[in-house]
């Protein structure tokens, strides 16, 4: 499989705009799956819901934004994890769609907000969810997810041999955090980030870009620079996620004691302060 990432700057609320961007860069590519950066559609942040109203759509892939991604899929008979603020109702989420020539195939909602995206979207609340595209299992998780190890497990416990990361990440953190999601799981991990600044809410944020693709053993593939428009593309071979044996005698998900491991699915709870 030839899997990939765009990294850029989406440009103002103008989704047929950065939509022609992803195109110009990918109209020469050859690949089967890629990846885009969260809110690819436009901007990250907005000061109030009636600008956030005016620059999301829906998930059916009737909005300008996600109807262009479908175009582009079906052009190269490939799959594109797009990530776009969504508007349900009267609910907002930071999604991603996993898009072919046939429409979405899968929307995932980011479970775990960041800062002050509380102010405007809802967290998510479809949950974990791995879907097939050519016999390759995929899983999506979104930016700040990447702190929580538990999201990428689900995802690996239930099949997922490539995991999906649309991102506005302004840590430095997250993409040293997704060699080890990686090891962890045995899968491949695929970081599209943005670049550039953007204010809002009296902060602002410096997206730290260094997009990339990391093996299932943890080794780094390729990684974009923090500051530049990059498309990155390697061939990847999924089915090497099938053995998750560290040692002939470790295998990862078979050696786990999950019967101990109660504390990590309850809530948490404050300890008790001294009198």
């Amino acid at each position: 499989m030839k899997a990939g990432f765009f990294q850029f700057k989406p440009k103002g609320d103008k989704p047929e705009y950065n939509a022609q961007i992803i195109k110009s860069f990918c109209d020469s590519a050859d690949f089967d799956f890629l990846v885009l950066p969260s809110h690819a559609n436009g901007l990250y942040y907005h000061e109030d819901k009636q600008s956030l109203k005016k620059a999301s759509e829906r998930c059916d892939g009737s909005g300008p934004f996600l109807s262009s991604m479908i175009d582009l899929a079906k052009e190269h008979d490939a799959c594109i994890v797009a990530g776009f603020s969504e508007m349900d109702g009267k609910d907002f989420y930071i999604s991603s769609a996993a898009v072919t020539s046939n429409g979405v195939l899968s929307v995932y909602r980011k479970m775990h907000l960041y800062l002050t995206e509380f102010d405007l979207y809802t967290p998510g609340n479809l949950g974990f969810n791995v879907f097939e595209f050519k016999n390759t299992h995929i899983g999506m998780i979104i930016a700040f997810d990447w702190i929580y190890p538990e999201a990428c497990r689900t995802l690996a416990l239930r099949g997922a041999q490539i995991i999906a990361h649309p991102c506005s990440l302004a840590l430095e953190w997250g993409q040293d955090a997704m060699k080890t999601r990686s090891i962890e799981n045995q899968v491949f991990s695929i970081t599209a980030n943005r670049i550039g600044e953007e204010f809002g809410f009296n902060i602002g944020s410096q997206f730290t870009g260094k997009s990339q693709i990391i093996g299932h053993r943890g080794i780094r593939m390729i990684q974009a620079p923090s500051d530049e428009i990059y498309f990155g593309l390697v061939d990847i071979d999924p089915s090497r996620t099938n053995d998750k044996h560290i040692t002939p005698f470790n295998d990862l998900f078979t050696n786990r004691r999950a019967d101990y491991y109660e504390c990590c699915c309850a809530k948490a709870q404050k300890p008790e302060q001294p009198e």
